[in-house]
């Protein structure tokens, strides 16, 4: 129970804030007067920030994440760093200081701003797309087709960042990130960086089209609730 709670604790607040951000931060971009379409530049720029924003503050939740998944992974019997995600962070305080609560900040925040920039501005694009097409229309179907053409677009380009920040995070003898890209590209091969690329697709691909149909479905709600 105290894993799957570290994953919720780990994600309520990133993802509050990335999503919650995006449509302010859009909008402040173009300004209050805009008319038209959003340039995609302007989508990826607010991707980028509030993905980098929102990382900052849950990077501590996502390294124990890691961390305990790294060790679930043991065989039985081995000795384990730690008991639960409470003292992973009581432990990794006390032995590696506060700061170690931010490692690898650096890979984690160019991952995060970039798979946020991939989800929610390709998400943008595609619907705003498929909405030029004759005979389609903003309704459930096109939600959930711009959910799966966000989630590709994110497992495309952020699976490369999201190696390099898992490796990182496991393991403290990498130097910065441009040493985990070098050995894990010279020890693995070019092809290590996209492993487990289906599985991901099927799991951001549906991930993304959930999250988008319920969240255009709440923007509607909250539509109606302001009207009335």
């Amino acid at each position: 129970m105290e894993r799957h709670h570290t994953w919720t604790t780990s994600s309520m607040p990133y993802g509050g804030l990335r999503i919650g951000l995006y449509d302010p931060v859009k909008s402040l971009l173009v300004g209050d007067n805009f008319v038209g379409d959003i340039p995609l530049s302007k989508k990826i720029l607010a991707g980028l920030a509030t993905g980098a924003l929102a990382i900052a503050i849950a990077n501590p939740t996502d390294l124990v994440k890691v961390r305990l998944q790294a060790e679930g992974k043991l065989p039985a019997g081995a000795s384990r760093r730690y008991s639960g995600a409470l003292n992973a962070y009581s432990t990794i305080v006390r032995q590696e200081g506060l700061k170690a609560l931010w490692t690898g900040i650096g890979p984690n925040i160019l991952r995060n701003a970039i798979i946020n920039a991939a989800e929610l501005a390709s998400y943008d694009q595609v619907k705003e797309t498929i909405l030029k097409i004759p005979g389609f229309t903003d309704n459930v179907f096109t939600h959930l087709l711009a959910g799966v053409g966000a989630g590709f677009f994110a497992v495309c380009i952020g699976s490369p960042v999201d190696v390099v920040k898992s490796r990182m995070m496991g393991d403290s003898t990498y130097k910065n990130t441009i040493d985990c890209f070098i050995k894990t590209l010279k020890n693995d091969g070019p092809f290590a960086f996209y492993k487990g690329f289906i599985p991901n697709f099927g799991r951001l691909g549906s991930w993304n089209a959930i999250m988008f149909l319920t969240l255009e479905q709440i923007k509607k709600f909250f539509a109606r609730e302001v009207l009335a």
